[in-house]
């Protein structure tokens, strides 16, 4: 049964062809597994990519765009199905509501921030599903350092329990198949002497 794979990536139109071949390969395979895809919805960066090559593989993925986006004509007339919303914030509450999963491609602050708030949240127990990091060409490397800093230096536990890393496309579904059950004990969240295991 195929499932619902939230995307969070860059909307930059000057990024390397190698961050686009990916995103166009991952979504193709994504069609032949029978997944749909929910994305930001507009015709930028690799959400653009993510579209084009979803459509052309006879695959759906939805969209979910700002009000101010929308009205500037960002929006992809080529999305199975698009959801105008008001803010930032309910774009990606809304991205993730119904998702089975969760794929970081490489992007700029707001998809650090998407992804930061995902981790975040699984870690509360107030979301239970997989999330991927995607660290193509090394790109997700200081950020997997600096949570090891966290850990390190007690702000954080557990190290990478929360989230994976794949550096290849094709380990993405297999990852996201993969993923054990993550189901932190929140009561004990702020018992500092657990921190650093």
């Amino acid at each position: 049964m195929g499932k619902r794979i939230c995307v969070f990536c860059a909307s930059s139109n000057r990024i390397a062809s190698h961050y686009v071949e990916a995103a166009a390969h991952f979504a193709r395979l994504a069609v032949v597994q029978g997944h749909t895809l929910v994305c930001g919805g507009t015709s930028k960066g690799l959400m653009g990519v993510l579209v084009g090559a979803t459509v052309e593989a006879g695959g759906r993925i939805e969209g979910v765009v700002p009000g101010f986006m929308h009205e500037y004509g960002w929006t992809d007339k080529r999305l199975s199905q698009v959801t105008v919303v008001e803010t930032m914030r309910e774009r990606k509450a809304l991205m993730m509501k119904d998702a089975d999963a969760i794929l970081a491609f490489p992007g700029a602050v707001g998809t650090l921030e998407e992804i930061t708030e995902a981790i975040s949240l699984k870690r509360l127990g107030l979301f239970n599903k997989p999330i991927i990091l995607l660290n193509l060409n090394h790109f997700y490397d200081p950020l997997l350092l600096f949570f090891d800093k966290m850990v390190e230096e007690r702000m954080m536990e557990e190290g990478r329990r929360a989230w994976s890393v794949v550096e290849r496309v094709e380990d993405i579904l297999p990852a996201i198949e993969a993923e054990q059950p993550y189901c932190p004990d929140i009561r004990n969240y702020h018992n500092v002497n657990d921190y650093g295991k």
